[in-house]
């Protein structure tokens, strides 16, 4: 060890330089530092010898990672040293997972993104063992590269613990029979008013690509249901739904946040969004102790909210820290998030689906006809209720799509301790953990891979058999609580658009294949819609 100090010093000349230093400070940073630079060769010797070796050590520390008491993960030999996969996975996110999941179907295998060691995990039984560990101990989610740049570290997803479960008490109120027959009918507006835009449309010109009309009706229902009466600056809604883009742009990019890039527009947009949405909380709540009746999701978490503070200074204890203004913006934009791109992939897949499969759109047109006597009066509650084959249980053809193609595929996780996931395995600390829900969900099933929502009829009962593989909506502590709200939103969609609309997809070479947005979509949704008379 003595002997390569000495080669090092040698080389850089250090003891001489600091020997100067002391004596002359500035002539020696100004004249002599040049001259105790190693030669070019040196310093590229030395420089390519450091990043050998710290490939090496990667590369020992993730094959050390690999090994379990059955023997190693399975998985790529090799990756390449300090990128790992991620090329493949740009290039070709669809081919790269369906790759990895064939490494260890059901099962557990590894890989390498951007020098984190990454386990995959398909085995349903194991997934639901890591959604119930939530903890700085344990595990924690790690949605996006970008995820907490974007959202800011207060984001729901991040909590844990006391704080997270207080929190999630208090939207008890917000899902209740009451509160959601009151989104459902807003819902319905909204959907009849975007489906006569699309109609308008569609005599103009060539079939459409869908996707982004379908994100616009997406967004404004949800600003809607969550916060509309508050949304009553024309301007505001138009500069809101500028910064709430950026944000949501921001998860399809690489994490840099420099002046300029998509990242920091992203977080800009995001101070703005909490700006507006905390000026929403503070009139909600001024509105609840006013005696207004509740017109949206955070009026009613309004009431819940003063009901608490109210309790908490009779009792002479502090407020819940999710009541002030700010924190109560962070939430409802946790909501807006949480149910944008899901429920938009979801939907697109709706019409890619029904377009696919004539003969259940047919099925769902009869039932409508049957239950609904004036198919332009706003839907209920109870008569989404009266449609067994559209909801069966939670839904039949609804639940099908949602199995088929669930919208949010994984749900990455990071050790924050050497973690078990198997009596044979334990995954690293730092380790990311990748729970599969798509693998969860095409197990178990009769045939699969094919899309068939009698799977779900009271005949076959699959639901009931597999229902702990049926993992779209999470488990355990970050189990999803719109979960009601999110099918009333794909079964209105389909009540309404069956009955009112026609449309053929136009097909691609690329129709057949997925796109990570981060949520799965149809590769293409082109479509041409036609009035139903």
């Amino acid at each position: 060890m003595l002997t390569v100090i000495a080669q090092i010093d040698e080389a850089f000349g250090l003891s001489s330089f600091i020997t100067d230093l002391q004596a002359d400070p500035i002539g020696a940073l100004a004249e002599k530092m040049p001259a105790t630079l190693p030669p070019a060769g040196s310093v590229l010797v030395w420089s390519v010898a450091a990043i050998f070796l710290l490939a090496l050590l990667e590369q020992a520390k993730h094959q050390v990672g690999r090994i379990s008491k059955d023997g190693v993960l399975p998985g790529p030999s090799a990756t390449v040293p300090f990128l790992g996969s991620i090329v493949d996975m740009v290039r070709d996110p669809h081919a790269f997972w369906e790759r990895q999941r064939a490494y260890a179907f059901p099962g557990l295998s590894w890989n390498s993104i951007v020098t984190k060691f990454t386990v995959m995990v398909t085995d349903p039984a194991t997934i639901r063992h890591v959604f119930s560990h939530n903890s700085k101990d344990t595990l924690l989610l790690d949605l996006h590269p970008n995820a907490k740049m974007i959202l800011g570290t207060r984001n729901i997803a991040f909590m844990h613990g006391p704080e997270h479960k207080a929190l999630r008490r208090s939207f008890l109120a917000l899902f209740t029979r009451r509160a959601l027959s009151m989104y459902l009918r807003q819902q319905d507006t909204i959907i009849r008013q975007h489906l006569a835009e699309w109609l308008k449309a569609a005599p103009k010109g060539s079939p459409t690509e869908m996707r982004q009309l379908v994100w616009a009706m997406n967004a404004e229902t949800s600003r809607n249901v969550f916060c509309g009466p508050y949304f009553d600056d024309p301007s505001v809604r138009a500069e809101f739904a500028l910064r709430y883009r950026a944000m949501t742009d921001g998860f399809l990019t690489f994490p840099l946040k420099f002046p300029g890039t998509a990242v920091w527009r992203a977080m800009k947009g995001r101070h703005y969004v909490i700006q507006v949405l905390a000026d929403c909380a503070r009139r909600s709540k001024a509105a609840m102790r006013g005696g207004k009746e509740p017109g949206c999701l955070l009026d009613f978490w309004a009431q819940q909210i003063n009901t608490e503070c109210d309790e908490a200074d009779a009792a002479g204890a502090p407020r819940p820290r999710y009541s002030s203004d700010t924190e109560m913006a962070y939430t409802v934009m946790d909501f807006l998030f949480a149910s944008q791109d899901a429920s938009t992939a979801s939907l697109c897949w709706m019409l890619a689906l029904m377009a696919e499969h004539p003969e259940v759109l047919g099925r769902v047109r009869e039932e409508q006809l049957a239950v609904r006597q004036d198919l332009g009066a706003t839907l209920t509650g109870e008569a989404l209720a009266d449609m067994p084959y559209t909801r069966q249980a939670s839904g039949r053809v609804v639940k099908e799509v949602l199995r088929y193609r669930p919208p949010a595929p994984m749900v990455p996780q990071v050790a924050m301790r050497p973690f078990k996931l198997t009596e044979s395995y334990t995954a690293p600390k730092g380790a990311f953990i990748i729970p599969d829900i798509v693998s969860a969900c095409h197990q178990g099933f009769t045939k699969a891979k094919e899309f068939d929502p009698d799977r779900f009829g009271p005949e076959r009962k699959e639901d009931v058999a597999h229902a702990s593989n049926f993992l779209v909506f999470g488990h355990g502590p970050h189990y999803c609580v719109g979960k009601e709200y999110a099918i009333n939103h794909l079964m209105a969609f389909l009540a309404i658009t069956a009955t009112a609309a026609d449309w053929q997809r136009t097909r691609t070479p690329d129709s057949d294949k997925i796109k990570y947005l981060p949520t799965i979509y149809p590769a293409d949704t082109i479509f041409q819609f036609t009035a139903r008379t």
